[in-house]
Parts: C-alpha cells; structure tokens; sequence
C-alpha cells in the first residue's frame, strides 16, 4: 500500500493533482481544503495518502495532515459514506469544524455539504460520536489556526468569485476551470476575480 508520496507537482486540476516521484507521475484526489494549500506546478510536494482498492481500479487520496486523512478513514467506514462523499465532506470543512458540529449534534450544518442530506447528517452524529470518544480523531488545537482559518478564506473567496464570474456572463464550468488554473494562496477575492479574468480574456 501506498502510504505517503514525496516529489514534483506536475499537475494541477481539481479534485486531481499528479506528482511525480523518481519519473513516475501518481494521480490522486484531494479535498479542495488540501488542494488550495498546494504548491504551483513544479515545486516539490509531499502528500500522505490513503489508497482505496476497487476491482476495477487502485484510487489514490492524498493529504496534507495526518488528521484530514485519518478523519477520512473514519468517515468511509460508515455505512453510506464512500470515499467520494467522504472527500466532498472535508473539501468543504476542515477537521476540527467537521467534529465540532457532530458535538454539537448540528444535523443543519452537516446538510449544508453538498450531498449529505438529513438521514446521512444524523447517521454520522450516532456513529461519529463514538468513534470520537474511541479514535484518534483532530481537535482544532491540533491544527494551526492562521493556517486553518486562511484554508477556510481561500473557499469562501472562491465560491465568491465564482458567482462574480457567472454574473458577468460566463458559464459555471467557464468560471470554475479559470479559477482551477490559478496558484494561490491568495490575499482576496477581488484578487482571484482579476485573474481568473485574465485567463478567460480573449
């Protein structure tokens, strides 16, 4: 199994990143809370990783931290929640968020992730909650908070300019491959919108 890669980004293009180790190029999905904290194209990356064994394919998840990928072993193994829901549950909270909610029994926050209705919200509160009390599982004093709070501006920024584009006529996947192509981190929004604009400009 593959555990943790250390090499070249070559590739960016969300949720996917391939990087490249000895001459071999590995693709593997990311959360979008990790793919914002990358690198540009080209600069050495390390990423650890959880691989999922499929008869039909080896998929490759990575992370940057040990808590989002173990908080991602946990949540696959409830009932229900495959890796691709499991990936969309972190892309859109960090760790520490994600198990303050649970404690909180915040069935209405949960559902606010896309895919994760009300039964699947109130069956990760029932299961979660023991596994908090018996896993490892992140505490927000775990992480940096300036790095954790900046991840979480970066995706707020995003889905902003991404509504700003669409309302300046561009088509949602016109928008959003614009904003893919971009290296950040980033100091705002109207900053991404600047550029995202120049990539779409004629």
């Amino acid at each position: 199994m593959i555990a943790h890669l250390k090499g070249t980004l070559v590739t960016k293009q969300p949720p996917e990143v391939v990087v490249d180790v000895g001459g071999v190029g590995y693709q593997v999905i990311v959360p979008m809370t990790t793919f914002y904290q990358l690198p540009a194209e080209g600069q050495k990356v390390s990423l650890l990783t959880h691989m999922s064994v499929r008869e039909d394919a080896h998929v490759l998840y990575g992370f940057l931290d040990a808590s989002s990928r173990d908080l991602f072993r946990l949540l696959i193994r409830i009932n229900g929640v495959g890796p691709k829901m499991a990936l969309a549950i972190l892309s859109a909270m960090e760790p520490f968020e994600l198990m303050s909610r649970i404690r909180e029994e915040d069935v209405a926050g949960l559902t606010k992730i896309p895919g994760v209705g009300k039964k699947t919200a109130e069956r990760l509160m029932v299961e979660m909650r023991d596994k908090i009390a018996t896993d490892a599982v992140p505490e927000q004093g775990t992480l940096s908070n300036a790095s954790s709070a900046h991840t979480s501006a970066q995706l707020r920024w995003e889905k902003e300019a991404l509504a700003a584009l669409v309302s300046l006529g561009y088509s949602p996947a016109q928008a959003s491959r614009a904003l893919s192509r971009l290296d950040g981190p980033f100091e705002n929004c109207e900053q991404m919108i600047r550029l995202a604009l120049k990539q779409l400009a004629p």
